[in-house]
């Protein structure tokens, strides 16, 4: 019996190796694309950390101001107020924003093709919509008079009316719902395409140890499902942390502040106060606290993803 000793390479020896196999060429075919990719993308963001000690208005010339803006804003009292009401609209999201597309995944995936087809059609349909015509169009809908849709439906069960978007109480959750049901349709599909590519025979198996349906799903379909669920509550936490579109068209940031988030004290730092050099230390915050989220939760579910 012979045995071989295989030595690692040197870093010089695998340059080499890259060499021969043509890295050099396609790096030169990559290179403008990099350069282009750099320029428009990495070069906004190292701009933003910059302006960000910086105090400018676009007119006159930028001005150093060290940690003034951080100060600034973290002094703010509307801080908290929107990271409260942030936090607010991240945990209501993920309470019906997550399981509910999850759930109609699951549900379309049992159909018939054909009937399987029309309900993705249906699930994706309101992700068609521009995002600001629907909520535009949910605006309406939310009429806190009798004579609004949502008010005229509930009337005819003996409910309402409601103010949804007039009152604090009840403007952030109304909000939510939109965005649920705008949002819904693509993680629907991507759920979907993770269902169909579950390998038949572990279903089949699990079928014949006597599994009925709600266990094949259980412990079929989801263990499978898991890295794939992972990644999609991590986006949606991301997602939901950078809500801007939806409180700013429907109330916005009221009423009585009710749904001030981050990105819209962002905003009006911007493009209400003229002070660019705030809002970009509040958009450098946030960076930082979701990139420290994103790393702490793929250090803590790495062991249950594998």
């Amino acid at each position: 019996m012979s045995t071989s000793i295989h030595r690692a390479s040197s870093p010089r020896e695998r340059i080499i190796r890259w060499r021969r196999r043509g890295g050099l060429s396609a790096l030169a075919l990559a290179l403008p694309v990099l350069i282009v990719f750099g320029y428009f993308s990495w070069k906004p963001l190292v701009q933003g950390v910059v302006m960000a000690f910086q105090k400018w208005n676009f007119v006159s010339d930028p001005t150093w101001v060290g940690l003034s803006n951080f100060q600034y804003v973290l002094a703010d009292p509307l801080l908290a107020v929107a990271v409260g009401n942030t936090l607010l609209f991240t945990v209501l999201a993920l309470a019906f924003g997550f399981p509910l597309p999850l759930a109609l995944a699951v549900a379309v995936s049992t159909l018939r093709d054909r009937t399987r087809r029309l309900a993705s059609f249906l699930a994706y349909l309101p992700v068609i919509v521009p995002p600001v015509v629907a909520i535009l169009l949910w605006k309406v809908f939310y009429d806190p008079s009798e004579s609004g849709l949502f008010n005229s439906v509930l009337a005819a069960v003996g409910l309402g009316p409601f103010p949804w978007l007039n009152a604090a109480a009840s403007a952030m959750p109304s909000i939510v719902l939109e965005a649920t049901w705008a949002g819904a349709g693509t993680a629907t599909l991507i759920y979907l395409a993770a269902i169909t590519s579950v390998r038949p025979e572990l279903y089949e198996a699990a079928e014949l140890d006597g599994a009925g349906i709600a266990s094949r799903i259980w412990h079929v379909t989801f263990p499978q499902l898991r890295t794939v669920i992972l990644i999609m509550l991590l986006l949606q936490v991301i997602g939901a942390a950078q809500v801007f579109a939806e409180p700013y068209l429907f109330t916005g940031g009221g009423p009585q502040n009710a749904t001030l988030t981050v990105m819209l004290l962002l905003y009006r730092y911007a493009f209400t106060g003229g002070d660019y050099g705030a809002a970009t230390a509040l958009g450098v915050l946030l960076a930082l606290v979701l990139a420290a989220l994103s790393a702490l939760y793929l250090v803590i579910t790495r062991r249950w993803s594998e």
